[in-house]
């Protein structure tokens, strides 16, 4: 016998479990994991449809009172069934419920109504509506035969646009239909997300040697038997982009679709303007910003068949293709690509196991690769190909290292180095662009007391406050806001004020030294409203303004060939996180960065402000050595036993009784204690989240490394038995992260 795991509806919480139905014998041979199922439900069995998740030989409960499927909806592997399956998979992999791995793969059904244009049609042959209308205008119903007249000239107009330009009613028309001489039809228009009205068409240049060569040696794999996913590792500027369209060539003209991920919203403007410049309305996008109405109609558009490339950020990858052939991950080094909330799973594992599902292929792109990907180039698991050269044989911008140090000591307190000051005024007087980019947003990263040194945190997060320009100071974790603090609230000392390292800050700094600069700010603040990064890249891109100044989404992916000078302002910001990747994100962001100068015709130049010249990410993005840093980084990682050298387990609880998650995590340590196998598995904790309060939400973690992952599945596996027995843990909400 066969028993099937369902679960009924994934729109509601308390439904977050499976029930177990009896298989009847004729439907065994039939069902699959991922199918839709109608079953028994209740007690008054009243039919409902489910998915099934789960398949066993083993019953749960006496099988006498278990009730039997009734049918299967449809016995044909669906991409919703291959969707459930990763939902399973998801579950499984990163200790989240089946409901909400379900939520995140498949997009709830919201109550989205289509959108319709009613369209008037003339329903009779010509010359019975050139005698109608003469009929009308003697008959003096001067309305209706305005109406007839304007089908004579266009058998079909818009309903509204008609009603408005020949001032009629719905009353004028009444007539008209009820004697069969004019219809109105339905018809459903979709909710564009793309405007490609006033994008040109991409004339298709030919391939440079280098990437003709990454082309080939992609092709080359791809005619494996079972072919790897490939890690395309090429510098900045080296045309990355160009490989993965004809790549998309190749896969469409086999009538495949294709997935292409892109880390930032920000970076969806000049993605989209490519991809639909080449392919035209092939291209769909998805982003955050869009209205649930026109998601619904993007992924209705791709559930149909009416379009084969889809654009966007991590949800993207969830699109529902029928004929998935290819995803590619572009900048996939970046951390946008792991979700934060339950199920924690990232984009790049998740992209590898639907692609395995769907006999799909994998791109995996980057100028500075994660350690995770490239670590799996270097066992062979990933394939690797090389772009070393920039497009044209352009060269890489030159890098100059600035020791903050030293500016102090020469009585330079500014924001902007000597050096720096001195190559924008260059670029200004030679009518080029610069960038300047800061990994802060707001006016102010925090408020402290210049006396005792008491910085001025949010009453319900443990954050420190922002103060702005309006004269407020803000919390960006729950938006907790008070009026600027005038005196310290510890030692009543009259010297507080914000550490101003903000965008806003380096603004006004520019606005006093080149005031007949024109200067545009990106980031959170001047990025909120829809549409807003569209606007300020195409003004910037169109050369209407000298400086970009912005927060990390300036930096990443964006061509703009104008600009020859990128200006890191603090790259010590991400150098003092909490998080044992501090040095990659550090070399990521900076490499980047100074990628973005020179892209042109005109060489670049970069200037990298830090305390900590000497570092090695530092040293090795300024050298633009990617080889360099991966040694470097990876002997630490080996040393400490930190992914990718070992694995990581972490366990995130939180909750408002601070007492509860303390004893919770303690019972957790000590269970995981028990359990463990002997001395190889390292528990670090619990201790405080990085953030260990937020809206009054108290917050831990426990971390487990150990060198055999199925070691650490194993124990997460046992974690949730643990804690679904034991009812102290229902006031807590629990999270894996694997790492």
């Amino acid at each position: 016998m066969i028993y099937a795991d369902i679960i009924v509806d994934i729109s509601h919480e308390k439904l977050d479990r499976s029930f177990q139905y009896l298989v009847p014998e004729e439907l065994e041979g039939e069902i699959r994991i991922g199918m839709v199922a109608a079953i028994p439900f209740g007690n008054g069995n009243c039919e409902r449809k489910g998915y099934v998740i789960g398949l066993s030989e083993k019953p749960k409960i006496s099988p006498d009172k278990m009730k039997s499927l009734l049918r299967l909806v449809s016995s044909e592997e669906t991409t919703e069934t291959r969707l459930v399956s990763l939902a399973a998979w998801m579950s499984e992999r990163y200790g989240a419920t089946m409901a909400q791995s379900l939520k995140t793969v498949i997009p709830l059904r919201e109550k989205v109504r289509a959108k319709e244009k009613r369209l008037l049609y003339l329903n009779i042959d010509k010359k019975k509506a050139e005698e109608l209308a003469e009929a009308l205008e003697s008959g003096r119903c001067k309305a209706r035969a305005r109406v007839i007249r304007a089908l004579l000239e266009n058998e079909v107009l818009d309903y509204t646009q008609a009603c408005a330009e020949l001032k009629i009613t719905a009353a004028v028309l009444k007539p008209l239909i009820a004697q069969g001489a004019v219809r109105i039809e339905q018809d459903e228009i979709y909710r564009m997300s793309v405007n490609g009205d006033n994008i040109p068409r991409e004339q298709r240049s030919l391939l440079t040697p280098v990437q003709q060569n990454a082309l080939e040696q992609i092709q080359k794999e791809w005619e494996k038997p079972v072919p790897r996913p490939v890690v395309l590792h090429g510098v900045t500027g080296s045309g990355k982009t160009q490989v993965y369209m004809k790549l998309i060539e190749q896969v469409i003209a086999e009538g495949r679709q294709v997935i292409m991920l892109i880390p930032e919203i920000a970076l969806t403007y000049q993605t989209v303007r490519r991809f639909y410049g080449w392919f035209g309305d092939k291209v769909s996008v998805l982003n955050s910003r869009l209205s649930q109405g026109e998601r619904y109609d993007q992924f209705k558009r791709a559930r149909r068949g009416e379009i084969q490339i889809m654009v966007g950020p991590r949800s993207a990858l969830f699109t529902p293709f029928s004929r998935l052939g290819l995803i590619i991950i572009d900048e996939e080094h970046e951390q946008t690509y792991k979700s934060e909330s339950s199920p924690r799973y990232h984009a790049r594992e998740t992209a590898v196991q639907r692609a395995f599902m769907e006999g799909a292929k994998v791109v995996l792109g980057s100028a500075t690769p994660s350690l995770e990907a490239y670590t799996k180039t270097v066992s062979g698991e990933f394939a690797l190909v090389e772009m070393n050269a920039r497009f044209g044989d352009r060269p890489l911008p030159h890098v100059s290292v600035v020791d903050l140090r030293e500016e102090l000591k020469a009585g330079n307190r500014s924001i902007l180095s000597r050096a720096l000051k001195e190559a924008i005024e260059e670029r200004l007087k030679a009518g080029e662009q610069a960038m300047l980019f800061l990994n802060r947003r707001g006016y102010a990263g925090f408020v402290s007391c210049r006396s005792c040194g008491q910085v001025l945190k949010c009453p319900h997060c443990d954050v420190a406050l922002s103060e702005h320009n309006n004269g407020k100071m803000i919390c960006h974790y729950c938006g907790y806001q008070q009026p600027k603090a005038e005196i310290c609230p510890s030692c009543g000392s009259p010297y507080i004020g914000g550490f101003k390292a903000g965008t806003q800050q380096i603004e006004q700094v520019l606005s006093k030294k080149f005031p007949k600069a024109r200067i545009l700010r990106m980031d959170y603040d001047t990025t909120r409203a829809k549409g807003s990064y569209e606007e300020i890249l195409a003004s910037f891109a169109a050369h209407e303004a000298d400086i970009l100044i912005g927060t990390q989404m300036i930096v990443k992916g964006h061509d703009f060939p104008e600009v020859t000078l990128v200006g890191a302002v603090a790259a010590d910001l991400s150098l003092n996180m909490a998080d044992y990747r501090c040095g990659e994100r550090t070399f990521q962001l900076l490499t980047q960065a100074v990628g973005r100068s020179g892209r042109g015709r005109k060489p670049g130049e970069a200037f990298i402000q830090t305390y900590h010249p000497e570092h090695y990410s530092i040293q090795a993005a300024a050298d633009q050595d990617y080889q360099r840093f991966y040694q470097e980084e990876m002997s630490y990682r080996m040393l400490l036993d930190y992914p990718p050298a070992a694995h990581m387990l972490s366990i995130l609880a939180s909750g408002q009784d601070e007492e509860l998650l303390e004893k919770g995590m303690e019972f957790l340590r000590k269970f995981v204690e028990r359990i463990s196998p002997g001395d190889s598995l390292h528990i670090i904790g619990p201790a405080w989240a990085a953030v260990g309060k937020v809206n009054d939400v108290y917050r831990k973690v426990l971390y487990m490394k150990h060198t055999e992952e199925n070691i650490l599945m194993n124990i997460k596996n046992k974690i949730q038995k643990y804690i679904e027995i034991n009812s102290g843990f229902r006031k807590l909400y629990i999270m894996f992260d694997y790492q």
